[in-house]
């Protein structure tokens, strides 16, 4: 029998041991002071707990089940494994829906529920594979629609963060966040991995790769959520992502992130402006698309559904046809841009969204401009982003080259993140002409830093050279005024003395005249032996009268 001690009452001990969680002490009370004991039992005790538990085979236990508990280990598994529950119960919901409402269903619920499944690991990235098709070999699914993208990431990022801050109430000799860290993906990426095994029976398969991407995706998203509850520290960062820089580094670097995230926003949100706008000149053919694709209300649905989450494929890829390369669609060799001629019109399936695809031949003149105006906001933003920071607060303005080379890191970073979106927006669709739909993301990145750093460059210089010149206006002024005193500004006009042609204005004579004589109505004349007279008393009033609060209560020197 196993002895718990540490309190000399066994009630108090049993009552403690029982408030610790431990249903394996029952009937301690009666092995207190045991003559069974084999020797001495070593106390333990434990962080964060008003127990002292023996090191016996229960304690080992007890102690065993408390750090499971309060190591964030167990919150993480929890919290990751709800984060995927939950993304895969709205894809579930959604697809039943739509199965239900459909008035001709291919399979029943296992085929809907395996959609289902296969559709929440193509949110994540993963490539999925067709096996039924019309000439009978199977057809890679690899273009990721980049709205299902935001569900996992927004739950798992969520999921980090709010198990960091339940585990925070715990001290750090019992918790670390490396173990809410591991915790988080291990619960989301065992729920990734039953995923993946159970669409695997469907007609939808996810390829190989899936076993490897979801345990990135998961740490990847997990640890920005880890570090962001944390108080995003930069000395835990790796050497690669900037821990070990300066301080002066850090934030040169985080002003070029930011410039870096501005300019690809300016880029994808003009993208997806000239796709709208495009869509709405080719209304007539879009309608006529989504109408025959399906006639009943189900089908129209979920195409619908379909072309909302493409929508921001569409934005990436109408601005990889502003920077210039364009995107690849419609065959081999095939390549939609604005500067392409002398290609046929591509042949492409009716769907709504491909109706925004400009026809072959030369675009007219209008069309290159207005697009040539995307990547231009996008440079500018890059360019005036840098510059605010150049100029922002009380110390010495960066100089040109700290600017220029500010604005070379923001323009690569640029080009990183839209190659990374391009990346994840394009892809395999079929075999032959389909075996590549969307921009190659070298080519659309490399056009990202080029343009960034041929526009961004000038407008940097410039508005920082505006910042410079109005900092050192308000300085001048402020020590012009600070240096100056009001007498001799009042008794000579050179202070004031503005250019030789303002000069000449008879309105500066009148004014001038005015203050001449005002300063000389209110200047006070010297008290003398003559000027008694006309001295006013309250010049000869004390200036700290007997018994004044703010004296010695002795009153000034009698004269």
């Amino acid at each position: 029998m196993t002895h718990v001690t540490g309190s000399a009452d066994s009630a108090d001990s049993t009552d403690s041991a029982d408030s610790a969680g431990s249903s394996h002490v029952a009937g301690a009370s009666h092995a207190v002071g045991s003559p069974q004991a084999a020797g001495p039992a070593q106390a333990v005790d434990l962080p964060g707990s008003s127990v002292s538990w023996s090191s016996g085979r229960v304690g080992g236990r007890v102690r065993g089940r408390l750090w499971w508990r309060s190591s964030g280990l167990a919150p993480g598994l929890l919290g990751g494994a709800v984060a995927a529950g939950l993304g895969l119960g709205f894809f579930a919901v959604l697809v039943m829906v739509l199965w239900i409402s459909s008035p001709y269903p291919d399979s029943g619920p296992h085929g809907a529920l395996h959609v289902a499944a296969a559709l929440w690991l193509l949110g994540h990235g993963v490539e999925l594979v067709r096996t039924e098709t019309l000439s009978g070999a199977p057809a890679p699914v690899g273009v990721t629609p980049l709205l299902l993208l935001v569900l996992p990431l927004w739950l798992l990022h969520r999921a980090a963060r709010e198990t960091v801050d339940d585990a925070e109430a715990l001290p750090r000799t019992v918790w670390s966040p490396r173990t809410a860290w591991a915790g988080v993906v291990l619960g989301y990426v065992g729920v990734g991995w039953a995923a993946t095994v159970y669409a695997s029976g469907g007609e939808l398969r996810p390829s190989w790769w899936a076993l490897v991407w979801v345990p990135l995706f998961a740490g990847s998203v997990a640890g920005a959520g880890v570090w962001e509850a944390c108080g995003r520290p930069c000395d835990a960062l790796p050497a690669w992502l900037g821990g070990a820089l300066e301080p002066e580094a850090r934030r040169r670097l985080r002003v070029a992130g930011r410039a870096a995230g501005a300019g690809a926003g300016v880029l994808v949100g003009g993208g997806g402006l000239l796709v709208m706008g495009a869509l709405v000149w080719h209304g007539a053919a879009a309608r006529e698309a989504l109408l025959q694709l399906t006639g009943v209300w189900s089908g129209r649905l979920a195409v619908l559904l379909l072309c909302v989450a493409l929508v921001p494929n569409a934005a990436v890829w109408g601005a990889a046809y502003a920077l210039g390369p364009g995107f690849a669609l419609g065959g081999p060799g095939h390549v939609t841009a604005p500067l392409s001629a002398g290609q046929p019109e591509p042949l492409l399936p009716s769907f709504p969204l491909l109706a925004a695809v400009p026809d072959g031949g030369v675009p007219s003149p209008s069309v290159v401009w207005v697009a040539g105006l995307v990547p231009l906001a996008a440079g500018v933003a890059v360019g005036w982003c840098t510059a605010r920071a150049a100029c922002a607060g009380r110390g010495v303005p960066w100089s040109r080259g700290r600017t220029l080379g500010t604005v070379v890191l923001a323009s690569v970073l640029c080009g990183l993140l839209f190659a990374a979106l391009t990346a994840l927006s394009a892809g395999r669709l079929g075999v032959g002409a389909l075996a590549h739909v969307g921009p190659v993301w070298w080519q659309a990145g490399g056009a990202v830093v080029v343009w960034t750093v041929v526009v961004g460059v000038p407008v940097a210089w410039g508005a920082r050279g505006w910042g410079v010149r109005k900092r050192r206006r308000a300085s001048s002024r402020t020590g012009a005024e600070a240096e100056v005193p009001e007498s001799s500004v009042a008794a000579s006009g050179s202070a004031r003395r503005g250019p030789r042609l303002r000069a000449l204005w008879p309105g500066t004579w009148l004014t001038r005249a005015r203050k001449a004589g005002s300063s000389s109505a209110t200047e006070p004349s010297a008290p003398g032996a003559d000027g008694a007279a006309d001295a006013e008393p309250y010049d000869f009033l004390p200036l700290d009268p007997a018994g004044s609060a703010w004296g010695d209560g002795k009153g000034p020197a009698e004269p």
